[in-house]
């Protein structure tokens, strides 16, 4: 997800405030660093896998030797891997993560190129035949980036639930596009929602609360069906947007209240991301390297 030229969606419906946010004021750089550690060793329900080393970029094949070895270090911190695509060796990404016995939320990238996008569907609905797809992603910010109809799209989400009608499908966006196109909760079995205050320029001592009011509006729209966060996350360096500004300390904090709610709330939530990628830098702006937990060279930043 990139920046968006707005202000908050503000929202008065359900109110998700179970845990407000540690009190960061009384802990030092080092007790904080210690204390996000502590949030990670105890384990989180979901990441997302970063694919790309540094001078990769999409479109790039990728081994499978690169993927099991991200693969590995994510597997003592998490339960679940969320990939984005099924093609140019994100395929792998599934069988590797099922072989060590994780789960898998595995997305379908769709674009405006309807060549890869059949390459895509036909590959999301291979892997879960093959037993290796336990949430299946058909698309991700498609409306948002306005690459599709809303009528194409419910086309091709509609044909891999045909195909596979014992996982759940799904369809991946920001938080309010569910509240906007109704059709969506109506034809999925699953609402994945990104929550991102950051990219809507909140100061990070309200980052918690408004992260729950986007969890809120996901809930209301999804009339009754479950609702899993997708992504969230907090840059630690760049640029800053309004009142949102990317560091190490404040990235740190956004992950231990994300987490420690998520937990005591019993939401499903994948953390954005597991590695730095250089690539990212380009729409996102400099911020966009630097959403993992670790570097771009597969080490813990904190």
């Amino acid at each position: 997800m990139s920046y968006r030229n707005e202000d908050y969606h503000t929202y008065d419906g359900a109110k998700f405030t179970e845990h407000s946010g540690i009190d960061f004021n009384t802990l030092s750089l080092g007790d904080l660093k210690k204390l996000w550690k502590s949030t990670l060793n105890k384990g989180i329900h979901g990441i997302c896998f970063s694919m790309y080393e540094d001078g990769q970029e999409p479109g790039d094949i990728i081994t499978e030797e690169q993927v099991e070895r991200r693969v590995k270090i994510l597997k003592p911190y998490s339960k679940w891997i969320r990939s984005f695509s099924c093609i140019e060796g994100n395929e792998h990404i599934p069988r590797i993560v099922h072989n060590h016995g994780m789960k898998t939320l595995v997305g379908a990238w769709l674009s405006d190129n309807k060549k890869n996008n059949e390459k895509e569907i036909e590959g999301l609905i291979r892997l879960a035949k093959e037993g290796f797809v336990d949430i299946a992603a058909v698309g991700n910010e498609v409306l948002y980036r306005n690459d599709l109809s809303l009528k194409e799209l419910l086309g091709y989400i509609k044909r891999v639930k045909e195909a596979l009608p014992n996982i759940p499908v799904g369809y991946v966006d920001a938080y309010y596009e569910f509240t906007t196109h109704p059709e969506l909760v109506e034809v999925c079995d699953v609402i994945l929602s990104n929550c991102y205050p950051y990219w809507e320029g909140c100061d990070i001592d309200g980052s918690l609360h408004h992260m729950q009011q986007m969890f809120g509006q996901a809930t209301d729209a999804a009339n009754g069906k479950k609702v899993i966060i997708t992504e969230t996350g907090w840059p630690s360096q760049g640029g800053s947007l309004q009142g949102a500004f990317s560091s190490e300390e404040n990235a740190m904090k956004y992950f231990i209240n994300a987490q420690t709610w998520a937990s005591k709330a019993n939401i499903e939530t994948f953390y954005f991301s597991s590695f730095d990628e250089s690539w990212k830098i380009g729409e996102e702006g400099d911020v966009g390297a630097f959403w993992g937990l670790w570097d771009k060279n597969e080490k813990l930043k904190f």
